[in-house]
Order: structure tokens, then C-alpha cells, then sequence
């Protein structure tokens, strides 16, 4: 049953994280309440199976349809990755928790902004020059792949808000290459997790077969949506993370 129920979860993950990010905010926490006696980092080493493959899922979707700025997001990509790497080794260290405050602020001034903004995000604004594409994918990779690494839940939204504030990207095309970068950021952190021993793998295989086809059918509906689909499904997310730290830090 506990199979079934976080497989439910895996695929609304795939679907939301395919069109937005955040798919994290419904995997994770399924994994924390169906699996209470389990490790937390072997419980985010599992989440990031499904997710790698999903996002992976996503991305070759994405391509088809999107022209990716590919110096911009192999520099993004591979900080992200090293990062991540630095983020899940601090994991056992230093404790996540102590985060939420800081994200809680972020999230609701993301929120205000996406909102009274009403053209944020819907289409491409600027043209950014090839030396501030790399200062800003670095950036971006070390400071967001730190955070996937370390604790990860929106870390797909907050690469779609940083390509769109910094690199003039419509939701569409900041979606895409925040699948990309979230591949990279995954594997970087699943190496640290698996030589732990720290991936339940009975439930990492399974939620990810039904992650993957949330991503397939979230894919599709963003391609055929269009920005403004995406940007809904964007405040939906944020506000979601806004009432679930909210709860934790009062609590």
C-alpha cells in the first residue's frame, strides 16, 4: 500500500515538476509521512531518482520544441552539479531545518512580485551578453545547487524565477532549461547519496516509472499551453511552498 500511495505522489510530481518545479514539494513530503522510520537522507536520496528521470523525461520533451542558450546552461549545468555535490555532503552535518525561515521570506516576495506582475514571465524581454550568461550561470548553479543538494524541495521554481529575473526567459524556455539543470543537479547529488547507501530502491524504481509519465503528459500540456498555463501553475506552486513553510516554521 505504501508502494501505492507514494507512486500517486511520484506521478503529481512528475506532472507539476515537468511544467514548473516544485514537484519536490509533493514527493518529499510523501516520503516523509509513508516512510517515518526511515533516515531523512535516505528518504531524499529515494526522491531523487524519480525526480532525475522525470526532469530527464522532461527535458527531451522540451528540446523538440525550445532552443536552449547552450553556453549559459553548460555552466549552469555543471556548477549545479558540483554544488549539489557540496549540498548533499553537508546533509549529515548542519541541519535543513534551520532554512525554512530564510525560504518562507523568499517565497512570499517571489509570490507578491509574480503576481502584481503581470507580464512577468510572458514572453522573452532581453538579450543577455555571452560574459553576463556565464557570471549569471554561475551564479545560479552554486548557490540553487547547493540548496537541491542540501534540501531540495522548489528548487525547479527557483531556477525558472533566476532565468527569468536574470536572463529575460519567458516561463516556457525558463521551464526548459531548469530540466536540464535539474538533471545535472540530481546526478550530482544521487553519486553522494548511493556511495552512503542512502537510496531505498524498492520505492526509488517504482515512483520513478510514474514520475516519468507525469512528466510526459506535464510536458505536453506546458508545449501546448503555453506562458501563461505555466505562470498559473507557477503562483499555484509557490503558494503551496508558502503554506507548507509556513506551517513548519510556526509549528
Amino acid at each position: 500500500m505504501t508502494s501505492i500511495i507514494l507512486c500517486f505522489f511520484a506521478f503529481l510530481a512528475g506532472f507539476i515538476d515537468s511544467i514548473v518545479g516544485g514537484g519536490g514539494l509533493i514527493q518529499t513530503p510523501a516520503l516523509l509521512i509513508n516512510l517515518p522510520n526511515m533516515p531523512i537522507p535516505a528518504l531524499l536520496g529515494t526522491g531523487k531518482i524519480p525526480s532525475v528521470l522525470g526532469s530527464g523525461t522532461a527535458a527531451i520533451q522540451y528540446a523538440q520544441k525550445v532552443s536552449f542558450h547552450k553556453t549559459f546552461l553548460l555552466i549552469t549545468s555543471v556548477l549545479t552539479m558540483l554544488f549539489s555535490i557540496l549540498g548533499a555532503r553537508m546533509v549529515s552535518h548542519l541541519d535543513p531545518q534551520k532554512l525554512k525561515p530564510l525560504m518562507l521570506f523568499i517565497l512570499i516576495a517571489v509570490a507578491i512580485y509574480t503576481f502584481w506582475k503581470k507580464d512577468f514571465g510572458s514572453f522573452e524581454t532581453k538579450t543577455v551578453s555571452k560574459n553576463k550568461a556565464l557570471i549569471y550561470g554561475s551564479l545560479i548553479g552554486s548557490i540553487v545547487g547547493f540548496y537541491d543538494g542540501f534540501f531540495g524541495p522548489g528548487t525547479g521554481s527557483f531556477l525558472v524565477l533566476a532565468f527569468i529575473s536574470l536572463m529575460g526567459f519567458d516561463f516556457l524556455t525558463a521551464s526548459a532549461h531548469a530540466k536540464v539543470v535539474n538533471v545535472a543537479s540530481n546526478v550530482g547529488a544521487i553519486g553522494v547519496f548511493w556511495m552512503n547507501d542512502h537510496i531505498l530502491w524498492q520505492y526509488a524504481l517504482p515512483m520513478a516509472v510514474f514520475n516519468i509519465a507525469g512528466a510526459i503528459v506535464g510536458t505536453r500540456m506546458a508545449i501546448l499551453k503555453g506562458n501563461l498555463f505555466v505562470r498559473n501553475i507557477f503562483l499555484i506552486v509557490i503558494i503551496g511552498m508558502i503554506l507548507r513553510y509556513g506551517y513548519d516554521v510556526l509549528k
